[in-house]
């Protein structure tokens, strides 16, 4: 089965196209560096034919609201429509656990309207809802510095790992589409502050970690369990030190 993953070539995209090409099918990775473009629909007709589904693992470049808003609105829409042309028979899009929940964010907002083009569309779909991935947890904190200080909400998430999120994705690219959405998480829910503290423990930052309840998180207010999966969420088993151990 030929499966197309746009953003191919990035941290997720590259290994749903490793798990994909394992299990015998032909992954193909599409992204701007392989002449794929879907800000301008260039190269879209030809990596789609004889496509049977369409993975999108895509990011913006750019994080600001205006930015964010039209790459997702402009790429999503520009790829159903080529895929509806080229018979695809099943869109699968990563997005964010809590994206309804985050809305005073620019960001997912944007991821919003990207759910939202996909469900309108008619095209048969799966979109996976994951939490955060451990390798952003320095980034995180970094997004959440201020006067040097990182300064985080009382909420609890549950983070989890690249692999484990490509390898549901990947399973989601080939099972019968639900129309409509799946959540994948990690195994453990912890304070935001955890595993922000043991990162920059790791990385030998010396940055301390303030839980401040005014802190948001990308901008937006939350609440304890705003960045929680609900209780059907398909949970992965590796725990956020057994993955920092594999990086040391």
């Amino acid at each position: 089965m030929k499966v197309v993953v746009i953003g191919g070539t990035g941290l997720i995209g590259s290994k749903v196209v490793a798990q994909l090409d394992a299990q015998g099918h032909q992954a193909v990775p599409a992204a701007p560096n392989t002449g794929v473009n879907t800000l301008t629909g260039e190269g879209l007709a030809e990596v789609l034919e004889g496509a049977s589904v369409v993975v999108d693992v895509s990011n913006s470049p750019s994080f600001a609201d205006d930015a964010v808003m039209e790459f997702f609105r402009t790429s999503t829409g520009n790829l159903l429509k080529a895929e509806e042309e080229a018979g695809v028979a099943h869109h699968v899009a990563l997005s964010v656990v809590g994206t309804d929940r985050l809305q005073a964010s620019g960001y997912f907002r944007a991821k919003q309207a990207q759910e939202d083009l996909i469900t309108a569309s008619g095209m048969p779909y799966t979109i996976v809802h994951a939490t955060q991935f451990f390798e952003f947890m320095k980034g995180l904190a970094d997004l959440s510095t201020v006067d040097g200080t990182v300064r985080v909400p009382p909420a609890k998430f549950q983070p989890m790992a690249s692999d484990d999120v490509a390898a549901a994705v990947a399973r989601a690219a080939v099972a019968t589409p639900v129309d409509g959405m799946v959540e994948i998480g990690g195994p453990e829910a912890v304070p935001l502050e955890e595993p922000l503290r043991t990162a920059l423990t790791a990385a030998g930052d010396p940055r301390p970690i303030v839980t401040d309840p005014e802190a948001g998180y990308s901008g937006a207010p939350v609440e304890e369990s705003t960045l929680l999966p609900g209780p059907d969420a398909e949970l992965s088993t590796t725990t956020y030190a057994d993955w920092l151990a594999t990086q040391q």
